[in-house]
């Protein structure tokens, strides 16, 4: 699998990642080992994770398996930090729970580091510059040897990677940022993304495949052995299934057709190759899927088809978002 750099650092990761929300609730340790399995002799490395997946059964099912399954050295594994099981807040970026957070996952994954370390949201109760120095004592301390932010928007991930490099030498520079990026939400596309490439921090799109629904695997109903058909997982589908996406889905559909190659191979061809992301992170609950996923390895979309999705699922945009004098 081809490698890319993160951002603008040293670190290159495989552009396919492996994602592990469903790990140790609705993936249990055995179909845990094939799809790591899988994604490994793909040549994939990027192995992404959270303190929250699962409460904490993601991590520790990663780290069992690492034991002796897929050697350490090969993956590049990155985890968050910051959201909290509390109605009240749902979010803490305060430097204490952020650094405790942090080893309770080194703990859960058997590891002395992890590759990159990810704040999973914004903490508007917390002041910005605490929230970061965790980042950096993270590093200073050996325990991560790259950071990032999760769940951003644009105002607050320019201001973060702003600060980072505002004392180079001393601060962290921000390698990655984490957010929805598929052809059916494109809202990142705004401002996250033109501030992600003028400063260097590279885009790792979770959901790439619109929750699974530009699979077309919902164009005829809600299969029961599918996300929409989970009662804990279908509130997070259902807002993908309306007549908006449903046009997608059909563009996507008749692309694959016409190219003989399946929707999910367009759908994530299209994300991995946008400008400023490094490597779409899959989700996948057998390693059937994640092989078909692992597929769009040797797809490059042709130009009139890219710019055809583009155009089907193009988002509205609105001063100021864009150059006012285009308007």
């Amino acid at each position: 699998m081809e490698q890319r750099h993160l951002g603008r650092t040293g670190l290159r990761v495989s552009r396919i990642g492996l994602g592990t929300l469903t790990w140790g609730r609705d993936t249990d340790e055995h179909d845990a080992a094939d799809l790591l399995k899988t994604f490994w002799e793909a040549g994939g490395t990027l192995v992404d994770t959270a303190d929250v997946y699962g409460d904490g059964e993601a991590e520790y099912l990663l780290g069992r398996l690492m034991e002796g399954l897929v050697p350490r050295r090969d993956l590049v594994i990155s985890t968050k930090a910051g959201s909290v099981p509390d109605p009240d807040r749902r979010v803490d970026g305060s430097r204490g729970h952020l650094l405790s957070a942090l080893d309770a996952s080194l703990a859960r994954l058997g590891t002395e580091y992890v590759d990159i370390w990810h704040i999973h949201a914004y903490d508007p109760h917390t002041p910005l510059d605490e929230t970061l120095h965790a980042l950096d004592l993270a590093v200073s301390s050996g325990r991560a040897r790259y950071v990032g932010v999760s769940n951003f928007c644009g105002w607050q991930l320019a201001k973060a990677a702003t600060w980072q490099l505002a004392a180079p030498g001393t601060r962290t520079r921000l390698a990655s940022t984490q957010l929805e990026y598929s052809l059916l939400q494109r809202g990142v596309e705004r401002e996250v993304l033109p501030a992600a490439l003028d400063l260097g921090v590279g885009l790792l799109p979770s959901s790439p495949l619109g929750r699974g629904v530009l699979t077309g695997k919902y164009r005829n109903g809600t299969p029961p052995d599918s996300r929409g058909g989970s009662e804990h997982l279908a509130p997070f589908v259902a807002p993908y299934l309306d007549d908006t996406a449903s046009r997608i889905v059909d563009a996507v559909q008749t692309a694959a057709d016409g190219l003989a190659v399946s929707p999910l191979q367009v759908a994530l061809a299209w994300v991995r190759d946008r400008p400023g992301v490094t490597a779409p992170v899959v989700g996948a609950r057998t390693s059937q899927q994640l092989t078909a996923a692992l597929s769009v390895e040797d797809l490059s979309l042709p130009d009139e088809i890219c710019r055809a999705l583009d155009d089907v699922s193009a988002p509205v945009h609105h001063y100021p978002d864009h150059d006012w004098s285009t308007l």
